[in-house]
């Protein structure tokens, strides 16, 4: 199964061109999904249980991203994500034996700074009815792990205050971080009661956020380990059918803005009316205060293509807002934040500025996924 499941990633976002488009979207995440448990607004977010794993979904993820910088002012960016994949539906579960397995785990390391970014993958597989081992995720107390990467929380602060650790590589080459996360605001749900559409036809996930996150703790990077302070965002999302079939990929922006607002934004590429981009926006001010926005209220263009990796990438982009007084020019600090993973993608830091006075407004993350080899 472990190896069936990695054939069918590989096949659709391999480094090779493809001759025909994909018929299940970006990932297989367009793919039907007969069987497993359907994302929508009908069940309200319960905690702490959903902070822990929803194996009758077919995906799921925690993702976290951040923005630091260490004592000198250097800006550094990282990420840590954690994967969920439902080999079958539920009703298609093996019995639990010691080898037999109806879960795959993926998690995901970056780091960068300048013009340096590293990556590192790993893999785990589990039954969702067996005590977790190699990889898994507790509700209460929350605990996502794989091998030894982990984000845990202790149970008198669970979802509030964090710890994370998690390191690749020996000697000079090792690189990770080992941090504490603070929330200073409250969890946002995102969509109508927390099932986010990512298509006009009603696809999507039940996808909530803690953008609040107050970090410090310790980066590992050419053999240094330095002391580092900054902002992250955590991210909630699972679902069974999260895109169509059309949906070739999208561009993902979280960002933290001076003032103390926030702001996730995306842009699908199909789903929107006519096969266009589907786009959808969360604004939250320093109190969780927040204002939703689908295609009609945002303007979102690309303004530089860069190659990166054997494609062309999107490194600036344009945002407005208008019924916001919103106008932000995006810019990646460096073009070299291509994840050479299993599913290759693009993810990194960016500077937010006002696009008029080119103040600088703010800092954030920026994931781009779908792009194809183009030579």
């Amino acid at each position: 199964m472990l190896v069936g499941w990695l054939v069918g990633i590989l096949t659709g976002c391999s480094d090779e061109p493809r001759t025909t488009p994909s018929q299940e979207g970006f990932a297989g995440l367009g793919a039907q999904a007969e069987g497993y448990a359907q994302a929508s607004a009908d069940v309200p977010l319960t905690f702490p249980t959903d902070h822990g794993p929803h194996p009758d979904y077919r995906i799921e993820w925690w993702y976290l991203t951040a923005n630091l910088e260490d004592s000198a002012g250097q800006p550094l960016g990282l990420q840590w994500t954690l994967f969920r994949q439902a080999l079958m539906p539920p009703d298609e579960r093996p019995a639990p034996a010691p080898w037999a397995s109806d879960q795959v785990w993926m998690a995901h390391l970056g780091l960068s700074e300048g013009e340096t970014h590293l990556a590192a993958e790993r893999f785990a597989r589990s039954h969702s009815q067996q005590p977790p081992g190699q990889a898994g995720v507790t509700a209460f107390p929350f605990h996502a792990w794989i091998d030894d990467w982990d984000l845990q929380s202790p149970g008198s602060d669970n979802f509030e205050r964090f710890t994370l650790r998690a390191y690749s590589g020996d000697g000079e080459e090792r690189f990770g971080y080992e941090l504490s996360l603070t929330a200073d605001g409250p969890l946002v749900w995102h969509g109508d009661n927390g099932f986010n559409a990512k298509t006009v036809q009603g696809q999507g996930s039940r996808y909530y956020s803690q953008p609040y996150l107050r970090i410090e703790g310790s980066v590992t990077l050419h053999g240094e380990q330095k002391a580092v302070t900054g902002r992250g965002w955590l991210d909630r999302e699972w679902s069974s059918q999260l895109l169509t079939a059309e949906q070739t990929g999208w561009d993902w922006f979280s960002l933290h803005l001076n003032d103390g607002r926030k702001l996730m934004a995306y842009r699908l590429r199909g789903g929107g009316e006519d096969g266009g981009v589907y786009l959808f926006t969360h604004l939250m001010d320093a109190r969780g205060t927040t204002q939703q926005r689908g295609t009609d209220g945002v303007v979102l263009t690309p303004l530089e293509i860069q190659r990166v990796a054997r494609r062309d990438i999107p490194t600036t982009w344009q945002l407005m807002l208008p019924d916001a007084g919103l106008d932000l020019t995006i810019e990646a600090r460096h073009p070299n934040r291509w994840m050479p993973t299993t599913v290759p993608y693009w993810e990194g830091d960016v500077t937010v500025r006002d696009t008029v006075t080119q103040e600088a407004l703010g800092v954030g993350y920026l994931e781009m996924t779908g792009y194809e080899v183009n030579d």
